[in-house]
């Protein structure tokens, strides 16, 4: 069978390298997102995919609108019998659904119809899930809405962060798009419908969306912490001089010995900070970065900054991009 990749993100790449090395499948050309600026300088920057498709040599295509006519016309030319579709970031329009002879096929990173959208890794770890894992659908117009092809399950760890998570579901991916193209191509492919009744959405994370609400059970802040990792990175707030400053927290371990304010510290150690959560116990803040500095094990944080017992992080209702003078920036 002939197949068009298209994705963009580093989710996609197992997936794009499993294909390419395939002898039973030709892999036309891979479409993905044109280059963003990044970086300080803010360079046209290719996206992962393209930096893979770039090192497997393969034809790369990045129109700016997949349903642009010349994309279209494109993808016609390519005369695909799949296309594959993994962490593209746009939606597919009709016309470009019914361009492959046999079947648009989705790869998405959750048990659908759980955590339909944009960021489901994230919200299997912030919702707790024991178990997660990734599905292979038909892709119809909706968003992760068609029907399953096939799914494969894994257990989320209590240390997962995104980025770990991630690398695992991508792996399991590029095993499960293939054997979906195997199904396809022998016949056996299933069509399951979707059970809407139990779907859930993710929406695509903002940078607020990371601040630690410490009011919340010393588990949940937990997992939030691990789930904004590595973007856009829990945050919390503290005054320092009588400005509002952010703390990015990047590594915390839960404690049931704490008591206080939520948001109150607790003990300051070698170990770390420990910071009073809602209900019982709290957090072991083990590795922070204060905005402009570098980032540092917790206990070098708390000599540097002088920190005390008594001092209570959050509470400053900082927005995202809140003026410098006013006491700084998250970037």
């Amino acid at each position: 069978m002939k197949v068009v990749f298209i994705g963009s993100g580093e989710f996609g790449i197992p997936s794009l390298r499993a294909l390419a090395v395939h002898r039973d499948y030709r892999l036309q050309g891979v479409i993905t997102q044109v280059d963003r600026p990044a970086g300080r300088h803010r360079l046209p920057t290719p996206c992962p995919v393209k930096s893979a498709a770039l090192e497997l040599r393969l034809p790369i295509f990045q129109p700016e609108k997949i349903g642009a006519p010349t994309a279209v016309e494109q993808i016609r030319f390519l005369q695909p019998d799949v296309l594959v579709v993994v962490a593209y970031g746009q939606i597919l329009s009709r016309e470009v659904l019914e361009l492959p002879t046999r079947a648009a096929l989705n790869l998405h990173a959750s048990l659908l119809p759980r955590h339909r959208g944009a960021a489901p890794i994230q919200a299997a770890i912030r919702s707790r899930d024991r178990e997660t894992g990734v599905s292979v659908i038909w892709m119809d117009e909706g968003l992760d809405t068609g029907d399953i092809l096939l799914t494969r399950k894994i257990l989320i760890r209590s240390t997962d962060t995104t980025a770990t998570l991630q690398q695992r579901l991508a792996k399991l991916g590029s095993r499960a798009i293939v054997e979906a193209l195997d199904r396809l191509e022998s016949g056996a492919a299933e069509r399951v419908p979707q059970d809407p009744s139990r779907a859930s959405y993710a929406r695509k994370l903002r940078k607020e969306d990371a601040e630690i609400d410490w009011t919340r059970d010393k588990w949940e802040i937990h997992a939030h912490i691990r789930a904004m990792n590595p973007w856009p990175i829990a945050y919390t707030s503290l005054r320092d001089g009588g400005q509002a400053r952010i703390l990015k927290i990047f590594g915390a371990i839960v404690s049931i010995r704490a008591s206080g304010r939520p948001g109150e510290v607790v003990r300051i150690d070698s170990h770390g900070i420990l910071v009073a959560a809602g209900g019982s116990g709290g957090l072991l803040l083990r590795e922070v970065q204060l905005e402009g500095k570098r980032r540092m094990a917790a206990a070098e944080f708390a000599r540097g900054m002088r920190l005390s017992v008594g001092s209570v992080f959050g509470g400053e209702g900082l927005p995202v991009g809140y003026d410098r003078a006013a006491g700084g920036t998250l970037s």
